[in-house]
């Protein structure tokens, strides 16, 4: 059982965030300030730091670099701010990924379970589903609707992550960073070749898109499809 620390410090939101990890099979420490936070992450070593930014002792940015002077734990960033140069700022200074408020625990949990994946502590974990849409991260096998999809390894990661994150916008930015591993280079036309090559695979095209969505300027979601509407009587 992956033992989670949340530092937060509104009583209602980290009230609800616990009852909801709690649900989903996790073991949850709290902390309501930064200092306060830092301190537990050091004393009882979580799996895992879920961090607020809008801390009222330190802000959560000045919490997470003084954490990675110390500690290499995972740690998701918990934000209300979402202008893309402190999000990659947050990258950089050694978060392992990031949320924008609000969000559902669904998608944390999620989160959570990739984090914990990538740094060797995941249980085994549930394939993801967004609509009739499969994807294993376990076995790297995506379903269509119930037909298997022959994905390349890159062209899975790319569904992967974006299906840990249904609804969001992801950035093409943070594309190249988390899949393409490209913090600081990288060009935004090979995020969009794959695309193009992973959409022509789900039946589909960035003129009449099923599951992935452009946000122009913005970046791309994935969602599921809507449902037809009723035949009329």
């Amino acid at each position: 059982m992956p033992h989670l620390l949340v530092v937060e410090d509104d009583h209602q939101l980290r009230a609800a965030l616990v009852r909801a990890l709690r649900d989903r099979g996790h073991a949850v420490a709290t902390a309501a300030g930064g200092m306060a936070g830092l301190d537990a992450a050091l004393t009882e070593p979580p799996d895992l730091v879920v961090l607020d930014l809008g801390l009222p002792d330190v802000d959560g940015a000045q919490v997470l670099r003084m954490l990675r002077a110390v500690s290499d734990v995972p740690v998701i960033v918990a934000t209300a701010r979402d202008e893309e140069p402190e999000i990659v700022a947050l990258l950089g200074a050694g978060a392992d990924d990031y949320l924008v408020k609000p969000f559902g625990a669904a998608q944390l949990d999620a989160r959570i379970k990739a984090v914990l994946r990538r740094a060797g502590a995941a249980e085994p974990e549930e394939p993801l589903h967004v609509g009739g849409l499969s994807v294993d991260q376990a076995t790297r096998e995506a379903v269509l609707d119930g037909r298997p999809l022959d994905l390349t390894p890159r062209e899975f990661d790319l569904l992967a992550h974006l299906a840990a994150r249904p609804g969001q916008v992801v950035s093409r930015r943070e594309l190249l960073a988390e899949v393409w591993q490209q913090p600081l280079g990288g060009a935004d036309k090979t995020v969009d070749v794959h695309l193009s090559w992973l959409r022509r695979k789900l039946g589909e095209t960035a003129q009449a898109p099923r599951y992935l969505h452009t946000v122009r300027t913005v970046g791309i979601k994935l969602t599921a499809p809507a449902p037809p509407p009723p035949e009329a009587p």
